[in-house]
C-alpha cells in the first residue's frame, strides 16, 4: 500500500466515523424481522496438534526417531460470506452465516532432541505448507446491548459444520473434508445513513480429527508417510476480523 493510499483509507474511516455520530441513523433498522447483507474478512488459521509420540523411521534421514510438529506460520486469509439476520427479541437475534475462506498454515518439524528433519535429496524440508478452502456453515445467536446514538456493541455466539473444498494429495499432510466448530466473539454495529457497518472478532475451535491418517492416504510414499505418521490428531483454530455490511 503507497503513502497516498493510506491516506485516502485514513480520511474514509475519519468520515465514516463522524457521520457516524451525528445524528441517529436508521432508527428502525433494528424493527426489522429479516434483514440480509454481505462479509468481507480477514482470518489467520491455525493448529491444535497432538503428536503421535512414535519411534518412526524416515528414508530422507535414515533414522528412527520421534517427531514433534508445531504451526510456525499462519499466513493471513480472505474471506467472503453472506449475512441472514432474524430478529428474535429486542436484544436477540438468530443469524445464518455462511462464508468461504482462503488460507495456509505451516508445519514445522523437529525431533525430539530439537533438530530439525534433514534431506538428503533436497526435496524434502521440514517445514510442511498446508493450505485450507473451508466454506463454513454456521448458526450463532447474537445478544445485543442498548443503541447509544449511532452506536451498538454485541456479544455473537454459535456452532456449525465446515467443508474443506481443497485437498492437495501431493502434499505429505492432508486434510479431511469435514469438521464441526463452535465460534465465539464480540462487535459493534456503527450505524450510517443506508447501511449498518459491523466489524466483529470471533475465535472459532474445531472439534474434529481432520488429519488424513496413513492407512487412509493411499498417495503417500515412503519418503512422506512419516509426516503424516508423527502426528496423532489435528483440530482446526481460526482467528477472524469480519466487516459486516447489513
Amino acid at each position: 500500500m503507497t503513502f497516498r493510499s493510506r491516506h485516502i483509507l485514513v480520511l474514509v474511516l475519519c468520515s465514516l466515523f463522524l457521520t457516524s455520530v451525528k445524528a441517529q441513523n436508521n432508527p428502525y433498522v433494528d424493527d426489522k424481522l429479516f434483514h440480509f447483507g454481505f462479509s468481507l474478512g480477514m482470518n489467520f488459521m491455525s493448529f491444535g496438534v497432538t503428536d503421535s509420540e512414535e519411534l518412526l523411521y524416515s528414508t530422507v534421514t535414515g533414522q528412527k526417531e520421534i517427531y514433534h510438529a508445531r504451526v510456525s506460520s499462519m499466513l493471513p486469509g480472505f474471506s467472503v460470506g453472506f449475512v441472514s439476520d432474524l430478529r428474535m427479541t429486542r436484544h436477540f437475534n438468530l443469524r445464518f452465516c455462511p462464508a468461504l475462506s482462503f488460507s495456509q498454515r505451516t508445519l514445522t518439524y523437529k525431533t525430539e532432541s530439537g533438530n530439525p528433519v534433514q534431506s538428503q535429496s533436497g526435496k524434502y524440508k521440514e517445514k510442511i505448507d498446508i493450505l485450507s478452502i473451508p466454506i463454513a456453515v454456521p448458526l450463532y445467536v447474537k445478544w445485543s446491548a442498548e443503541r447509544e446514538k449511532n452506536f451498538r456493541p454485541y456479544l455473537i455466539g454459535g456452532a456449525g459444520v465446515e467443508f474443506n473444498v481443497y485437498r492437495d494429495s501431493e502434499r505429505p499432510v492432508m486434510l479431511k473434508s469435514f469438521d464441526f466448530f463452535v465460534e465465539v466473539g464480540f462487535g459493534c454495529d456503527f450505524y450510517f445513513e443506508w447501511f449498518k457497518w459491523c466489524p466483529q472478532i470471533t475465535y472459532k475451535i474445531g472439534f474434529a480429527d481432520i488429519l488424513t491418517h496413513v492407512d487412509e492416504n493411499i498417495y503417500l510414499t515412503p519418503d512422506e508417510a512419516f509426516y503424516t505418521a508423527a502426528l496423532r490428531k489435528l483440530t482446526s483454530r481460526m482467528l477472524c476480523i469480519t466487516f459486516n455490511f447489513e
